[in-house]
This record gives structure tokens, sequence and C-alpha cells, in this order.
């Protein structure tokens, strides 16, 4: 059984050096020749992305410039929920002591696994929608949790979905790969993201300190 953490972590590590040798701007000139092959491609190397800790901003605002919002926004919604559940499931059966390990020294993640047992695909939801909590570490954390695959994927797929079109549509307003990226300043409907974000993060902590404080109530009431 000890040999799943070790596995999972190595191959972990291979992928994460292979991505690290790609330039994700590189990655897309290259996807923007490849025809009919390019979604697929897309796709694979979001998945990718995802289980190594890349972050996906690049690839998001890549796939508005060359498939367009609509396009765009299935092919990065398909990789990251693929990308997300991956993730999810080698933290939950591969590298769990990894995983654990990795957060149990992080109060914000030790308090959403609480949360989440208390209130389950709520928690996975609010997370998703909120800036606060970095995506690729958030994927690996859940699988120690006690929520379901099923409710996970459905709970991320619907929480990341808004920040998906917002970002493809920025990038399709770029137009061209070499503009993506950069000092360029947000626009309106970026703002309008962030306060969502930020509303939903006030949200989580509300839900993390009400059951966090049910916890606290229950031991001392044991104690007595």
């Amino acid at each position: 059984m000890k040999l799943k953490p070790i596995l999972g972590i190595a191959v972990l590590l291979v992928l994460f050096g292979l991505a690290r040798r790609l330039s994700l701007n590189d990655l897309l000139v290259h996807i923007q020749h490849l025809g009919p092959w390019g979604p697929l491609v897309f796709i694979m190397a979001y998945i990718l992305a995802c289980v190594v800790f890349v972050p996906g901003a690049i690839l998001t605002l890549g796939a508005g410039v060359l498939f367009g919002v609509l396009r765009g926004t299935i092919f990065v919604s398909i990789g990251s929920i693929l990308g997300a559940t991956l993730a999810f499931l080698i933290g939950r059966y591969l590298a769990r002591d990894w995983v654990t390990r990795k957060v149990s020294g992080n109060p914000k993640f030790q308090a959403v696994t609480k949360a989440v047992a208390a209130e389950g695909w709520k928690i996975v939801l609010l997370t998703r929608l909120s800036p606060v909590f970095p995506f690729n570490l958030l994927n690996y954390a859940f699988g120690v949790t006690e929520v379901s695959l099923k409710n996970y994927f459905l709970a991320s797929w619907i929480g990341m979905l808004p920040g998906t079109v917002l970002y493809v549509y920025i990038g399709s307003l770029a137009g061209n790969l070499s503009k993506l990226g950069g000092g360029r300043t947000r626009s309106p409907m970026e703002w309008v993201f962030y306060a969502i974000g930020l509303a939903a993060t006030i949200l989580v902590t509300l839900y993390v300190t009400r059951i966090a404080r049910k916890a606290v109530d229950k031991r001392v009431a044991v104690g007595m």
C-alpha cells in the first residue's frame, strides 16, 4: 500500500518536469497550426497544467484567441474539469499522504477540510468562485476530504464556469497570441468577477467560522 503515494509522487515529478520545459505561449502557437487536432492537444495540455501546478490563465486567455468565445469556453471547461478531477483522484488514491502533509500546516486548508465535512458541495462551489484559494492545490486538497467525486465534479464545474467564460472572452478581444499577458489593464467585467470572488470568499469565511465554533462548543460540552 505504501507504493501508492510513492508512485503518485513519481508520476507528478515526471509530469512537472515535462511541463516546465514547455513555454505556454510557444505551446499555444504550436496548437494554432494543428488544425483539427488543435482542440484535443489544447485540452490535454490543460489537463496536464492542472495536475502539475502550472497556472492556467494564459491557456484560458489563449483559448479565446484560438477558438473564439463559445468553442474556447467549451474546450477550457472540459480541460479544467478533467484536470481538476484527475488531481482530485491522485490526491485521494495515489498521493493521499503527501497531500495531507502538504495541507496539514496550512490553517486555511484545514478549515476548508472541516467545512467540507459539514457542508459538502457548497464549500467546493464557493471556493471555486473565490480567488483566495489556489486552484491547483485545492484540487488535491479536496481529494483528502469527505466530498464525493460526483459532488466535487459538479460543484467544481459550475463554480469554475463564470471565470472560464470571462477569461476566454477577454482572450478573444486580444485577437493575437502576442498580446496576451503583459501590462494590460483590467476590464470592467474582470472587476465584476473579482467582486463576485470576494463575496464568495466572505461566504466561505463565514461558513468556516461557524463550523469551527460549533466544533469547539461540542468539544467543550464533551469535556464538561
